[in-house]
């Protein structure tokens, strides 16, 4: 049994307002995460996030999923919360999230890196005093035509994506798997897309 642990932190807003939005990307893919632990999300003793302990593998590393339930612009303080209380070091986090610079439907893998105008990541960053953990940037592209960039974020997936959604959310798990398993490089060679 491995004794490292993992923090994946599911990146999105809380409440069923928000629950179909492209911000909310990261919260379905630690949703798929949870399904396949066969865990069930519990109120973190911070009060403020909701996670899931397990293992993806068998004999593979100890994987807590958080699900912060503050608003995305102040998720950092959940996130270091529950970092701190199961000691994982930010080299051993990994946050997913919506990224608009990317394609719908395409993802990319990576240490490190600024936040790109992203609140949750500036908000991480923040509060975790660096910015050097895992990002799964899940690609939703950008708004159509002159649409506000916030409004695109918080809106629902349309039809059509929809039903590429699932797909989507299960690579984004699979890449996790890998990136946890396998680390980064054998993860991006065959997720980023």
């Amino acid at each position: 049994m491995s004794d490292e642990t993992w923090l994946v932190v599911g990146l999105g807003n809380p409440g069923p307002t928000y629950a179909g939005h492209r911000h909310n990307i990261g919260y379905l893919v630690n949703d798929e995460l949870a399904t396949r632990m066969r865990g069930a999300w519990k109120r973190h003793k911070s009060g403020r996030s909701d996670t899931v302990e397990g293992r993806l593998t068998p004999g593979g590393p100890r994987v807590v999923l958080c699900r912060p339930s503050s608003y995305m612009n102040e998720v950092g303080g959940p996130v270091k919360a529950v970092a701190s209380f199961f000691k994982i070091e930010p080299d051993h986090i990994i946050a997913v999230h919506d990224e608009l610079d990317i394609a719908f439907d395409t993802m990319r893998l990576k240490l490190g890196g600024g936040d790109n105008g992203h609140n949750g990541l500036k908000s991480m960053r923040s509060s975790l005093g660096t910015g050097d953990f895992y990002r799964v940037r899940v690609g939703i592209g950008r708004p159509p035509g002159r649409q506000d960039v916030a409004d695109f974020v918080l809106s629902n997936y349309s039809t059509a994506e929809r039903k590429v959604l699932p797909f989507q959310v299960d690579t984004a798990a699979d890449a996790i798997e890998c990136l946890i398993n396998e680390g980064l490089e054998k993860a991006q060679q065959r997720f980023n897309s």
